[in-house]
């Protein structure tokens, strides 16, 4: 390969004459929304550009296609995006677009909003309208928030185990439906827990180690970014019991955006959400629905096509915005969407936001004085993040996010209702004691009240 040349993280030349070659493979599955179509054969891997042949979705009669679709939020209607359900047609009529009706969809968490059942009608309804022959779901985090997930287990769980996992076999591939966001504890991330993680190693004994392995499940089952959550704490062990397949193939939402990696035989692949877009980790101050301009949205939304080709070890990964633009060209708008909220909540902190101090209670506060202490939940978080009172204080907790959350006290002694922008809830304290609370549906946003 004398004649290959370097430009950047870019490799020209090689064989494939499309700007990556073998060497590079691992380093440009790293790239986040590359918007490749990646083939696998004989273990040596090739790539194209989506779009580049026409040909993605043919996979004739040895192979066969499905879509994963993910993060709709049906009842969300800030100004990340006041019509979801519109982009999520969007999306769904993109599927039936495509050359190839897919076999299956796979839907990849947060339905709703809220787990409102008018929100799951809507998602119902939306779907009746797709062309693949069957669907299958795993809940997120939001889809638990009202009433621990049974609403969504009486609707989408039928023949599941648990909390709503699942396994099934579809010409020659096994897919591993798992779930990550029941009983999420303070401070932590996505947890599978260990009647899940048995069933894991039960569910995949008996196959061939040829079995190509499609695991989908909400949150990421690698660490992407855990200083926001997104990671699953005890994936390792989940992971360990498909070391012995040769092709493992892990889908995943929750984050909204397109974020690749390969480990061994375990490629990782994150999908853009159908609602709206988040920052890419670590360019704002905390996670949750990212504004972008309106005649942009579309091109941070999308749908991820995989095809799979029987006998060559064939498993093709292809984003598609809604826009039809290439996946790759979402990252930009993210990284100045987020500049821009950054820039934005910084202005905005001096006047928005009480210092500590100014929201301590009365040294003599009790529960007859009318003393209301607050606490504001912010860009995801709970500011002041520890607050000290004198017993019998009342604690107000508002929410001044786009995105709902709760204040659930560690050992149960307090819990608010699912609080959506501008909401509400107040607690007043009568026992001394340190007492830490944390949001259910995003657990690394923690509190505490030290009552005295």
């Amino acid at each position: 390969m004398a004649d290959e040349k370097r430009k950047g993280d870019c490799i020209e030349g090689g064989p494939s004459q499309d700007g990556v070659d073998r060497r590079g493979f691992l380093k440009c599955m790293a790239w986040a929304g590359t918007g490749l179509v990646w083939t696998l054969s004989g273990g040596i891997p090739t790539s194209r550009l989506f779009g580049a042949t026409g040909h993605e979705a043919h996979h004739g009669d040895n192979g066969f296609s499905f879509v994963q679709i993910s993060d709709s939020h049906i009842g969300f209607n800030k100004g990340a995006n006041p019509d979801v359900t519109g982009t999520f047609q969007a999306a769904i009529d993109k599927i039936n677009s495509l050359p190839a009706a897919p076999d299956l969809i796979i839907h990849t968490g947060d339905l709703s909003q809220i787990s409102k059942p008018g929100e799951f009608d809507t998602v119902d309804q939306v779907l009746r309208g797709a062309k693949a022959k069957q669907v299958f779901y795993v809940p997120g985090e939001h889809d638990f928030a009202v009433d621990n997930g049974q609403q969504f287990l009486q609707r989408y769980g039928k023949g599941t185990k648990g909390a709503g996992w699942q396994s099934f076999d579809h010409k020659g591939v096994h897919f591993i439906g798992l779930v990550n966001v029941a009983n999420l504890k303070a401070g932590g991330m996505g947890s599978l827990g260990a009647d899940q993680l048995e069933w894991v190693e039960d569910d995949v004994k008996g196959l061939s180690a040829s079995t190509p392995i499609v695991v989908f499940a909400h949150i990421p089952l690698w660490a992407v970014y855990p200083e926001w959550g997104w990671g699953t704490q005890d994936s390792a062990q989940a992971l360990g019991y498909l070391k012995r397949f040769g092709s493992v193939t892990v889908l995943n939402g929750h984050i909204h955006q397109i974020m690749q990696k390969v480990e061994g035989n375990v490629s990782f692949h994150t999908a853009m959400a159908t609602a709206f877009p988040q920052p890419v980790p670590g360019t704002a101050p905390s996670a949750g629905p990212l504004a972008v301009p309106a005649d942009e949205l579309r091109r941070v939304l999308g749908i991820t096509n995989v095809n799979y080709m029987a006998g060559g070890h064939h498993l093709a990964v292809v984003d598609a915005s809604l826009a039809g633009t290439p996946a790759e060209e979402s990252i930009p708008i993210l990284k100045a969407a987020a500049a821009t909220a950054a820039s934005k909540a910084s202005s905005q902190a001096p006047t928005k936001t009480q210092t500590p101090q100014a929201q301590a209670a009365p040294a003599s506060g009790d529960s007859s004085s009318g003393e209301v202490a607050q606490v504001s939940i912010d860009n995801f978080a709970f500011t002041p993040q520890k607050l000290t009172v004198k017993r019998g204080t009342s604690i107000s907790w508002t929410n001044h996010d786009d995105i709902p959350h709760t204040v659930d006290q560690d050992d149960h002694i307090f819990s608010s209702s699912v609080l959506d922008t501008n909401q509400k809830f107040q607690h007043t304290f009568t026992d001394p004691g340190q007492f830490l609370y944390y949001c259910r549906l995003h657990p690394k946003m923690t509190g505490t009240v030290v009552v005295e």
